[in-house]
């Protein structure tokens, strides 16, 4: 695949995924009552945990929007990864079943690993070579 081609895949799913998880920590920086009805009431976390998950949301996102910081990077995508996991296992725990709305939250998954598929391979191809 041509250079060009990744970076313009890259931007493509990172700009989504980015978006989908600002969009979605919204509701739980304002603690609207959409956050507390399904962080707290649903999935029993306490109310003061609900900003948090907000905050790392939006600081993930804007971590992999930025060029270079490999290492941090690599922190910002499993920690926007352990977020969604979370969900939907707590989801799937306290429903004692797997509920239909646990494979839309699936779909929030392909554009993070598409964006971290690109990266990976566009750090592979900016990697000088040693001889």
């Amino acid at each position: 695949m041509k250079p060009k081609t990744i970076n313009i895949l890259y931007w493509i799913f990172t700009i989504l995924f980015a978006a989908l998880m600002i969009f979605s920590s919204y509701g739980s920086i304002l603690v609207n009552d959409d956050a507390k009805k399904l962080i707290h009431d649903q999935f029993g976390y306490p109310v003061y945990f609900i900003p948090f998950t907000g905050y790392a949301k939006i600081i993930g996102a804007i971590v992999i929007l930025i060029p270079g910081l490999l290492t941090i990077k690599e922190w910002a995508y499993a920690g926007l990864f352990f977020d969604l996991i979370a969900v939907i296992y707590s989801g799937i725990a306290l429903a004692g079943t797997v509920d239909p709305m646990m494979f839309f939250m699936l779909i929030w998954f392909v554009p993070g690993i598409l964006s971290y598929i690109f990266w990976k391979k566009k750090v592979k191809q900016n990697m000088p070579v040693l001889k």
